[in-house]
C-alpha cells in the first residue's frame, strides 16, 4: 500500500460527501480563495507539544473544526468551535491555509465552500462534551498522522497538509 502524503497547492482531489460528488484541494494564505465560508478548523498544540483531536465515534479523529454563526469572523469562528468541540481556550493562532471545495455533481452544483485551517495553541480545559462531539485525546505531535484519519481519502490529505504547515509549531 503507498503511503498517504499531504495535498499538494492546487491539486483537485474527488471527494463524495451526502450523495454529493466535490472536488476538494488546499490553497497556501498567499492564494486566497473566493467562495462561501465554511468556518475554520484548527491544528491545536498544547504547551507540552500534544496535539488535540477529536471524534464523533472514537474511531475516526481530526482537527476541530465548525461552521461561523452570525457575523463571526473565521478566527472568532475558530475559538468558538474549538472550545466547543475540543474544550480548549486558543491562546494565539496562526492562518495556515485554505481548503476549497466545489460541488461538481449533486444538489448543490456549482457551490464553492473554502475552510480555514488554523495553528491553535491552545490551554486544555475539564472535558465537559455539550454537542456532537464524544472524544477528545491529545497524542504527541510526532504521531499525528498515525491518528489523524478520515473515511474520506481527500479530506485525510488535506489534515496531513495541515499538520505539514503547523509543523514549525511543533518544533523544540
Amino acid at each position: 500500500m503507498a503511503a498517504l502524503v499531504a495535498a499538494r497547492d492546487g491539486e483537485r482531489m474527488p471527494m463524495r460527501s451526502n450523495g454529493q460528488d466535490w472536488l476538494v484541494s488546499w490553497h497556501p494564505v498567499d492564494d486566497p480563495q473566493e467562495g462561501r465560508s465554511n468556518g475554520a478548523a484548527g491544528v491545536c498544540v498544547t504547551a507540552a507539544g500534544g496535539l488535540v483531536l477529536i471524534s464523533h465515534d472514537g474511531e475516526h479523529w481530526g482537527f476541530p473544526a465548525g461552521r461561523p454563526e452570525g457575523t463571526e469572523t473565521i478566527e472568532e469562528t475558530l475559538r468558538r468551535e474549538m472550545l466547543e468541540e475540543a474544550c480548549v481556550t486558543v491562546t494565539g493562532s496562526r492562518l495556515l491555509g485554505c481548503s476549497r471545495s466545489e460541488c461538481v455533481r449533486g444538489r448543490e452544483l456549482g457551490l464553492v465552500l473554502v475552510r480555514s485551517y488554523w495553528r491553535a495553541e491552545v490551554r486544555l480545559d475539564d472535558w465537559a462534551p455539550r454537542f456532537e462531539i464524544r472524544h477528545r485525546r491529545v497524542v504527541p505531535v510526532s504521531e499525528a498522522k498515525k491518528y489523524v484519519r478520515d473515511p474520506d481519502l481527500a479530506a485525510t490529505r488535506i489534515s496531513f497538509r495541515a499538520l505539514d504547515e503547523a509543523a514549525d509549531a511543533f518544533s523544540p
